[in-house]
């Protein structure tokens, strides 16, 4: 979901507790304040009224990270995270200005009512003037704490799991065509710290951390075993959780990944991009890489894809960016692994991907035993996207014939 207008507020004495920390009371006022400020400062405050549908709050989750002070500046973004027929849910994150540092976060589940108090559909124009993503449907989202790590999952279905690691630097609605149409099983597409709305988290990441992160996850949702789609570093993720937790894996979906570690070359892009991002932010790296992941057929005939690539990358967190090209930058081989599969396992392949040559996928999909090899025209980096029925109808076919 696209973030709307950011506001910055400053934190006041009376804010603030015997210890000069902001009150945990005053957040949830600094909250409402923003959203009321937000809503002024982009959509309009004609959007809600007492004749057309009020929001009030029917549930509230606060997660507090750091501390701020008297005199700090805080910068709060709000995302639409949900919209339904009478309710809507939005999360909220404030920032110091000074640091960047994410003191707190919070989400809000809200009920539009008339005058009388009874609920009516959420007005007209919520979706469109607070800012979604094109995929809005609103899809059920879960949160879970891990390792420290405030992850956020869309969750759908009953029956065996599949998982769906999104490749960099995007987050789960790179999936948004592939999810929903699936029934029969349990779908998981988490975004990983620091993309979509999970929290970057502190301490150093890496692929393995990722790893043993999402398996934490499952283990809280009770979830023991799992096919394992993921794309780019998607797919590092997917190598290091077979490394590591390799009897909770049924299968495995390998799309425009590679199993080889960082050369020194890769390592010197890693580190310019590093660079980048710190001088200049995510703009420019939005604007190098959208053209580079996505074929030139895609590029003219599909704009709202390449949209939805710059709106991902956007909307990331600039130190999960930067911890996670500092993870595949120094992620271990996983070559060796390959003749080690022995769970169903299908190779996706973009023919015009610029990021992972061809000749590599087919290389990794004929040293993994009985793997499938597929290769769809037209495509580039991103196949969930670019070619999303041709996708689809592969990883049907896949789960299929795994049950």
């Amino acid at each position: 979901m696209t973030l709307a207008h950011s506001v910055v507020l400053r934190v006041f004495p009376d804010d603030c507790d015997a210890y000069g920390h902001v009150n945990q009371a005053a957040y949830l006022r600094l909250f409402e304040r923003a959203r009321w400020e937000s809503l002024a400062s982009g959509p309009g405050l004609e959007l809600f009224t007492p004749d057309r549908g009020w929001p009030v709050v029917r549930r509230s989750n606060v997660e507090y990270h750091a501390a701020a002070f008297p005199g700090n500046t805080l910068r709060f973004d709000m995302t639409l995270t949900h919209v339904g027929r009478s309710s809507f849910s939005v999360h909220q994150q404030a920032r110091r200005e000074h640091d960047h540092a994410l003191v707190a976060s919070a989400d809000i589940f809200f009920v539009c009512i008339d005058r009388t108090g009874r609920p009516v559909t959420v007005p007209n124009g919520v979706r469109e003037r607070l800012g979604t993503r094109p995929d809005a449907p609103g899809p059920p989202l879960s949160y879970r704490m891990e390792g420290g790590r405030h992850w956020v999952m869309e969750e759908r279905g009953d029956g065996p799991a599949v998982v769906f690691i999104h490749g960099f630097p995007m987050d789960r609605t790179m999936w948004r065509m592939l999810v929903p149409p699936l029934g029969g099983w349990h779908r998981i597409a988490p975004d990983l710290p620091g993309f979509g709305l999970s929290d970057p988290g502190t301490g150093q990441a890496s692929v393995g951390n990722y790893a043993d992160g999402l398996a934490g996850v499952l283990d809280a949702m009770r979830v023991e075993r799992v096919v394992l789609c993921g794309l780019s570093l998607g797919g590092y993720v997917a190598f290091e959780f077979w490394r590591r937790h390799r009897a909770r894996v049924r299968g495995l979906v390998l799309m425009c990944t590679r199993p080889e570690h960082d050369g020194p070359d890769a390592r010197a892009s890693r580190e310019s991009a590093i660079a980048s991002v710190h001088q200049h932010g995510l703009g420019a790296l939005a604007k190098a890489m959208v053209p580079r992941l996505l074929s030139p057929s895609t590029v003219s005939g599909q704009p709202a894809v390449a949209a939805h690539l710059r709106t991902m990358m956007l909307d990331s967190q600039p130190e999960g960016v930067i911890a996670a090209l500092r993870a595949m930058r120094d992620r271990a081989d996983s070559t060796a692994l390959l003749g080690e599969i022995n769970v169903p396992t299908l190779v996706v392949a973009g023919a015009d991907d610029a990021v992972i040559p061809k000749v590599t996928s087919r290389a990794m999909a004929a040293a993994i035993p009985g793997a499938r090899f597929e290769m769809l025209p037209g495509v580039g980096h991103v196949p969930p996207l670019e070619a999303p029925v041709a996708s689809g109808q592969l990883l049907r076919a896949f789960l299929g014939g795994i049950g």
